[in-house]
């Protein structure tokens, strides 16, 4: 059959699928880099992938794997092909009748990626989207346009839309949204060569409807919930209620994964303390822990990683990361000399901060601090880190630079709480508003680096200078630094983003802080400068319930903050 091709084959790109050092962060870091500078600063391996002895992809993202499952669901098995790019010519061929591409971040307009690549131009292409428009210019598909179909999904397959690229790439049908219960419909129709709708637009399906994987998912993902419902007006996933899978469910994944050779396990999840969560966002540490205690217990399983979670159940119940850490951390891949465990391993999270500003938080994303008040977001932020890194969880938090109406006063906000947290044990990356379709800030102008003002400047390379010291902190590495900031200011930086970066740039390049002294607002010259301190102790105003309604996300009955 593979002389004549497989009548359904699925794709993704190798810069959606490696496991490039079991680090999701830095595979998505590595993503933003210009794809014209890829090989000149060494970061091609950034993109090695694994392949069977038949061609086929050893892993690809979870989403594309459980479109796999539904399809052999509803096909033989043998019909279908899952590769990367450079494997399609194997199997697509006068018999197909279906390609499926897996679109996660396919053009690079996320926040991150549209940050990071327009560092070097505005022009430039990062990584990720290079090697998405690889695969649909791919010439086996022109050469096999005429008898097949093109759907393409995913988390990213908005983009798309957005940029106007369903036409140039001949996209025949884009689906966008949680596509479970759509997606042998469309590929039922496309093998039979039936017209296919140009758009689908998906709603979340019930967790029944998601079958057990087939095959290994990159960084052995396994989904564990699916959903959010706090309500941040930037994100589409915080509209969705929050539904859990049951652990047989989870526990089978992690079989499988661990059977085709993966020892490491990502719980996936829009928060890891929502896994069957009570009223009100109340944490259920008793299934926590069984959780995660099950997961590690499976034979062949190594390590486990988390992926994100909201600070305030951790401030809500402080003892809860401490009965998890004895798997979270105790199985992380994660090391670094300043974690109190015995082989100095330490848990990473992503953990959404987004602003220090009272104003911005109310007005955007209220929820994420519930069931304390909006107005307690910075104590919220200031005592979760603390009983983090006190057991060793040492958090990867994003912070959102231009938001809607961000005023000087909120940026100056989140600089004291930046300020304040120059001890803490963390990654923070600085992102830019980036306007998602299917969001309630979705038709807001986002922010763009060329209108950053000096302050957010000093925020963003702040935040960069933190990083620098905490996960890099050597004198050779301080070296490099110093002698490539001027050198990236002088040749691009003043040409493209002028002054205002400069004295920011020269902080992360460690000049001394006292020769810039009056030219940032934060001055970490001064010994005596007050910062604020987490609380001894943090509790919520009340207890309250809440309601939901429909799927729309949970409403704390008589809670107006």
């Amino acid at each position: 059959m593979l002389e004549q091709g497989r009548p359904i084959v699925l794709a993704a790109t190798r810069s959606e699928s490696t496991e490039y050092l079991k680090s999701a962060w830095r595979q998505m870091l590595l993503a933003t880099i210009p794809h014209r500078y890829a090989r000149l600063i060494g970061s091609d391996w950034s993109l090695e992938t694994e392949v069977r002895p038949d061609g086929q992809a050893l892993y690809v993202p979870n989403g594309l794997r459980v479109v796999e499952s539904l399809l052999c669901q509803a096909f033989p098995e043998e019909w279908i092909a899952v590769c990367y790019p450079e494997q399609l010519h194997r199997f697509v061929g006068p018999e197909t009748k279906v390609v499926g591409v897996h679109a996660h971040n396919p053009l690079g307009i996320t926040f991150a990626t549209d940050v990071y690549a327009k560092l070097y131009g505005a022009d430039l292409e990062p990584i990720n989207a290079a090697q998405f428009r690889f695969l649909m210019e791919h010439p086996i598909l022109s050469r096999h346009r005429h008898h097949l179909k093109l759907i393409v999904g995913g988390p990213g397959a908005w983009q798309i839309a957005h940029k106007g690229m369903q036409d140039p790439w001949g996209i025949d049908c884009l689906v966008e949204g949680e596509a479970e219960e759509h997606v042998v419909d469309l590929f039922d129709r496309a093998v039979r060569g039936e017209t296919l709708p140009r758009r689908v637009f998906c709603e979340s399906p019930s967790l029944e409807s998601i079958p057990v994987l087939k095959h290994r998912a990159t960084y052995g993902v396994v989904e564990i919930t699916r959903g959010c419902g706090r309500g941040c007006q930037f994100c589409s996933v915080n509209l969705r209620r929050g539904q859990s899978f049951p652990l047989e469910h989870i526990l089978r994944n992690v079989e499988v994964q661990t059977a085709e050779g993966a020892d490491t396990i990502m719980l996936t999840t829009e928060d890891l303390f929502l896994y069957q969560h009570g009223p009100g966002f109340q944490p259920n540490r008793p299934a926590l822990k069984q959780l995660l205690e099950s997961v590690a217990a499976v034979p062949g399983v190594r390590h486990v990683l988390l992926t994100h979670g909201t600070i305030t159940p951790a401030v809500l119940d402080p003892g809860l990361v401490e009965e998890l850490s004895p798997v979270a951390v105790g199985k992380s891949v994660n090391r670094h000399p300043a974690s109190t465990h015995p082989e100095h391993r330490f848990a990473m999270m992503f953990v959404g901060l987004e602003t220090g500003s009272v104003r911005l938080f109310k007005k955007y994303m209220k929820g994420k601090s519930y069931p304390f008040r909006p107005e307690q977001w910075p104590d919220v932020v200031l005592k979760g880190i603390e009983i983090m890194n006190r057991n060793n969880w040492f958090p990867l938090a994003t912070c959102i630079l231009g938001l809607p109406d961000e005023q000087p006063e909120d940026t100056k906000q989140s600089l004291e709480l930046l300020y304040s947290l120059q001890d803490a044990k963390w990654c923070v990356i600085p992102t830019l508003f980036t306007p998602l379709v299917d969001t309630r800030l979705g038709d807001a102008e986002g922010a763009k680096l060329y209108r950053l003002t000096d302050l957010q400047w000093e925020f963003f390379f702040t935040c960069w200078r933190y990083n620098m010291d905490f996960f890099r902190n050597s004198l050779s590495e301080r070296w490099k630094f110093g002698l490539g900031v001027p050198i990236y200011y002088s040749l691009i930086g003043r040409r493209l983003f002028g002054k205002a970066m400069k004295y920011p740039l020269l902080r992360l390049a460690h000049v001394p802080e006292r020769w810039m002294r009056g030219k940032l607002y934060l001055d970490f010259s001064d010994p005596h400068r007050p910062r604020l301190r987490p609380p001894d102790a943090l509790r919520p105003p009340e207890r309250l319930t809440t309601t939901t309604v429909g799927d729309g996300p949970e409403q704390p009955v008589g809670w107006q903050p």
